[in-house]
C-alpha cells in the first residue's frame, strides 16, 4: 500500500487558452454589433427599408459567430480540469474558430448567391438610406477591428507545460518537468471573431464605393460586382482559418522533419531503438507525444528528459522504455 502522496508524479491537463482580455473585448464587440443589428432591422420594418433590414440580417450571422467564440471561452475555462477530457479542452477555442469559419463561409455564399441574383435583375437602389446603413455598419465594424486587432495579433497565455513518463518493463519512477513556455499563442477563435468584424467591415466599404459610383456615374453593375469580390475575399479568408484548425481537430502530425530528428535523439544514445512515436497538437500551441523505444540499457527517467529537453514543442509525453533481454532484439541495420 502507497503511504506516500502522488503529487510529484501527477500534473495539470490544463493546455487551454488563457485570452481574459481578448474575451472582454469580445463582449464589447458582441454588445456594439447586436444593438446595431436591432437598431436596423426595427428602423427597416418601420420605415420600409430592404437596405436596413438587410443588413441588420447580416449582422446577426456575426452575432451567432460572436456568441460561438465566447461560449468556446466560457466552455474551455469552465472545463479546463475536467477528468472528461483526456488531455484538457485546449481544442474547444481551436474548434470555435472552425464552427466560426464554416459560419463567414456560410456569409460568403449568401453574398456571392444575392450578387450573381442582383447582376441578372437588377433592384432600384435607395442611395441615400443604403449609404446611411453602409457608414454606420462600417463605423461600428472599424471600431471593432481596433478592439480586437491587437489581442488577435499577440497575447499571453498561462498553461503549464508539464511532462508525463511512464514506463513499463524495467521501468523507473517517474518526474515532472516544467519547460520554458512561449509568450505568445495563436487565438483561433479569437481570430475567427477578428475576421469576421473585418469581412464587415470591408463589406461595408465595398458597398460605400459601388454605391457612391452608383449614386453619382450610375455605373448600378459595380455594386453586385463589389459584393462578388468581397465573397471572394471572405472565401478565402474563411479557407484560411478552415486549414490551420481542421488539422489541430484532426489530430494531423507535426511534421515529418521534427518527427525524425525527436527520434534521431533518442536513437544516438546508446543502443536505444525507437518503435512508435507519435507527435500531435493538444491545442492551439502545445503538442503532446507517446514514445516508446527499446533498449539492453534502459537509463532513469532524468536520462530520457535530458535528450529531448531540446524540444521545447512538446508540453505533454509519455515515454515507455522497454528492456531487451535478447541479443537478436535491436536491429542491426540502422
Amino acid at each position: 500500500m502507497h503511504v506516500h502522496s502522488l503529487d510529484n508524479w501527477q500534473h495539470n491537463h490544463d493546455f487551454s487558452l488563457k485570452n481574459n482580455q481578448g474575451e472582454r473585448r469580445t463582449w464589447y464587440v458582441l454588445v456594439f454589433t447586436a444593438v446595431t443589428m436591432i437598431a436596423e432591422i426595427v428602423a427597416g420594418s418601420l420605415f420600409g427599408s430592404m437596405a436596413l433590414l438587410a443588413d441588420g440580417w447580416h449582422m446577426s450571422t456575426h452575432v451567432a459567430a460572436f456568441m460561438i467564440t465566447l461560449f468556446a471561452y466560457h466552455y474551455a475555462r469552465k472545463h479546463a480540469n475536467s477528468p472528461a477530457f483526456a488531455l484538457g479542452t485546449g481544442k474547444v477555442n481551436v474548434l470555435g474558430g472552425f464552427a466560426s469559419a464554416i459560419a463567414l463561409a456560410v456569409v460568403a455564399l449568401v453574398m456571392m448567391i444575392e450578387s450573381m441574383h442582383r447582376m441578372f435583375a437588377p433592384q432600384v437602389i435607395h442611395f441615400n438610406e443604403a449609404i446611411l446603413v453602409a457608414c454606420i455598419g462600417l463605423a461600428i465594424n472599424v471600431i471593432s477591428v481596433f478592439l480586437l486587432k491587437d489581442d488577435h495579433h499577440h497575447h499571453h497565455h498561462h498553461e503549464h507545460h508539464e511532462h508525463h513518463e511512464h514506463h513499463e518493463h524495467h521501468e523507473h519512477h517517474e518526474h515532472h518537468e516544467h519547460r520554458a513556455q512561449p509568450s505568445h499563442s495563436r487565438d483561433h477563435n479569437l481570430q475567427a471573431a477578428y475576421m469576421h468584424v473585418l469581412a464587415d467591415a470591408m463589406t461595408s466599404l465595398l458597398a460605400i464605393v459601388a454605391l457612391l459610383a452608383a449614386k453619382y456615374f450610375a455605373w448600378n453593375w459595380l455594386d453586385p460586382v463589389m459584393g462578388v469580390v468581397g465573397a471572394i475575399i471572405i472565401t478565402r479568408w474563411s479557407y484560411g482559418l478552415l486549414k490551420q484548425t481542421a488539422p489541430i481537430l484532426l489530430d494531423a502530425s507535426i511534421e515529418p522533419k521534427y518527427l525524425q530528428a525527436v527520434k534521431a535523439k533518442i536513437e544516438q544514445d546508446a543502443d536505444n531503438r525507437v518503435v512508435d512515436l507519435h507527435v500531435w497538437k493538444i491545442s492551439s500551441d502545445h503538442h503532446a507525444a507517446i514514445l516508446s523505444l527499446v533498449t539492453h540499457y534502459p537509463q532513469p527517467i532524468e536520462h530520457y528528459q535530458a535528450l529531448l529537453a531540446e524540444f521545447d514543442r512538446l508540453s505533454h509525453i509519455t515515454i515507455e522504455v522497454n528492456q531487451c533481454l535478447e541479443a537478436p532484439c535491436i536491429p542491426l541495420n540502422r
